[in-house]
């Protein structure tokens, strides 16, 4: 299990599992349906021996899961699938994305877009009140729990 991972602090604990760089990149490979090891290494030109950590921090912290393939005449293998704490850290990754879209652009843009798997229409992360009311990202501080 990841450095940190027991740490007080949310945040701490879910960099310790997201936090490194390939870890994000894996998981936007895995949305976008790849599952396999030789995928992810040809996808993002990764180490086997870095890909392969990663993919069992991954799996030990429950975001992905192991399930076992075999294609006809080959050997069994293994493909990786998002869990539903996999699912969840999309949002994250839309997030991200739409950070990066607003304040880091670039001419040479993935043109990738989160979509709603029915409708295909796009989404987009936002802060909302209990209420539902759209809160400015401004407008937010975090704030110790009271005591």
């Amino acid at each position: 299990m990841p450095q940190n991972v027991n740490d007080d602090c949310p945040i701490a604990r879910a960099m310790a599992v997201l936090g490194e760089r390939w870890s994000m990149l894996i998981l936007r490979e895995a949305m976008q349906g790849r599952s396999r090891f030789s995928d992810f290494r040809a996808e993002l030109g990764i180490a086997p021996d870095i890909l392969s950590s990663r993919l069992s921090a991954l799996v030990a912290a429950g975001v992905l899961e192991v399930v076992d393939y075999q294609e006809p005449g080959d050997r069994r293998r293994h493909r990786y699938q998002l869990t539903a704490a996999g699912h969840d850290a999309g949002t994250v990754l839309v997030a991200l994305g739409q950070w990066g879209r607003r304040h880091l652009p670039s001419a040479t843009d993935s043109g990738l877009r989160f979509v709603e798997t029915a409708t295909s229409r796009t989404v987009s992360a936002v802060l909302r009140r209990r209420d539902g009311t759209v809160v400015d990202p401004a407008d937010v501080v975090l704030v110790p729990r009271p005591r």
